[in-house]
Parts: C-alpha cells; sequence; structure tokens
C-alpha cells in the first residue's frame, strides 16, 4: 500500500528537502505541496492525501485553522487526512492547540530525516505519534499557563471511575499493557475502556486524550 502525502510549508527549500527524504521511500508519494494554509486544505480536499505534514506558521491561513478545517468534514469534503503538524519550536501554543484540534502528532523541523520517515508510519497505520519528552514537555508548559479548564467538567462526569483512573494513565503517556500492570486487570480490558473513553468523550485517538487529561487538571506537572 502507498502512503500519499501533502507538504505544507511556506518555505520552498523544506518543501523540496522533505519531498525528496519522503519519495525516497518506496511506499510514500508526495502527490502535492502548499505554501500556506489555504493552499494545504484546498489541496488536500483535492487530491485527498494519507498525510499531511503541516507547517504550524505559514502567512495568511496558519497551520492551526488549516488543520481545525481540515479535521471538519462536510458532505462537500468528507476526506480527513492525517496531520503531523511542523515546527521549530518545541514550546509551541500552536501545537498544542494544533493537537487538541485532531493532528496526529507534531514534529520538530530539525529531526533526522528517519524521524520525518517514522512519524508519516505511524500516523498512517492509524498511531499517535507522542514523542514522549518532548510532548510531556510541552503540555506542562501550557498546563503551567493556562489554569484547568471547566469546560471539560462535562464530559468527564460521564465517566465511570475505572474509566477515569484510566484516562489519568493514559494521561501520563502510559500504553495499555503498562494501565493493565499497574490496576491489575487484563490489556483486553483496558481496551475496552480505552474505547468507550474515546466514545463518551468524543476524542479521535491518545493524542487528544492526552491533551485533555492536562487541560482538565487531571494530570500536571506535579502529579
Amino acid at each position: 500500500m502507498t502512503v500519499s502525502i501533502l507538504i505544507a510549508d511556506d518555505q520552498g527549500m523544506v518543501r523540496a528537502g522533505f519531498a525528496a527524504i519522503l519519495d525516497s521511500q518506496a511506499d510514500f508519494t508526495v502527490v502535492g505541496q502548499a505554501a500556506d494554509g489555504v493552499e494545504a486544505v484546498a489541496l488536500s480536499h483535492q487530491l485527498r492525501p494519507d498525510v499531511v505534514l503541516m507547517d504550524v506558521r505559514m502567512p495568511g491561513m496558519n497551520g492551526l485553522e488549516a488543520t481545525r478545517l481540515l479535521m471538519a468534514p462536510t458532505p462537500r469534503t468528507p476526506h480527513v487526512p492525517k496531520i503531523v503538524i511542523l515546527t521549530t519550536f518545541d514550546i509551541d501554543e500552536y501545537v498544542h492547540d494544533a493537537l487538541a484540534a485532531g493532528a496526529s502528532g507534531f514534529l520538530l523541523k530539525d529531526a533526522p530525516p528517519a524521524d520525518l520517515v517514522h512519524a508519516v508510519r505511524v500516523v498512517a497505520a492509524g498511531d499517535a505519534l507522542l514523542a514522549p519528552s518532548v510532548t510531556k514537555r510541552l503540555l506542562q508548559r501550557f498546563s503551567e499557563q493556562r489554569p484547568p479548564s471547566d469546560q471539560h467538567a462535562l464530559r468527564l462526569a460521564e465517566l465511570t471511575e475505572r474509566e477515569r483512573e484510566i484516562l489519568v494513565r493514559i494521561g501520563r503517556g502510559m500504553a495499555n499493557a503498562e494501565i493493565a500492570a499497574e490496576l491489575f486487570i487484563a490489556e483486553q480490558t483496558v481496551k475496552s475502556h480505552v474505547t468507550r473513553i474515546f466514545t463518551k468523550l468524543r476524542l479521535r485517538d491518545r493524542v487528544q486524550a492526552v491533551i485533555l487529561a492536562y487541560d482538565a487538571g487531571l494530570v500536571s506537572p506535579d502529579r
């Protein structure tokens, strides 16, 4: 199966460099390049790529706004790609908000080529791209800057106590097997709880679960 990729970045040399790296993989095809968010949204609707590499800081429409539009399908534009946010800053408010909006992960632009290839493979397979150290630092910074949001209280009220316990551990970056071992339950039971958590809270993946856990104050630097 070939993974189709759209690259959105306002710097032509960056786009060309990423395209060269990705096109060197037998199972990757770069189907388009965009110089800003408006073009990224238009080309995504037209080309329907599997993965969009989205620069977060672009003129006109930035990567955050473009991500929000692509994560909100309509009858005319039903395709929803996987989005990897590209940034030069590991502590970037746009990255936090883009992940909350539905991006599958983020990657620093100076990451090694192998990390870029890995990122595309991970999100194309339907998994979330969570670089634990960088993601934790990003979320900790914003949990310090922003007080816990009350907007999540009603959503969290739908969870059972066990589901809440599991959400906290997802927020800490624990895998299902680790959660199962800590709570002395079967891994399949954890998977069932995770599915129900995602359904009740209308979450797309573990990235959004981690973001919500921090934003709601369930997980914080000192807890």
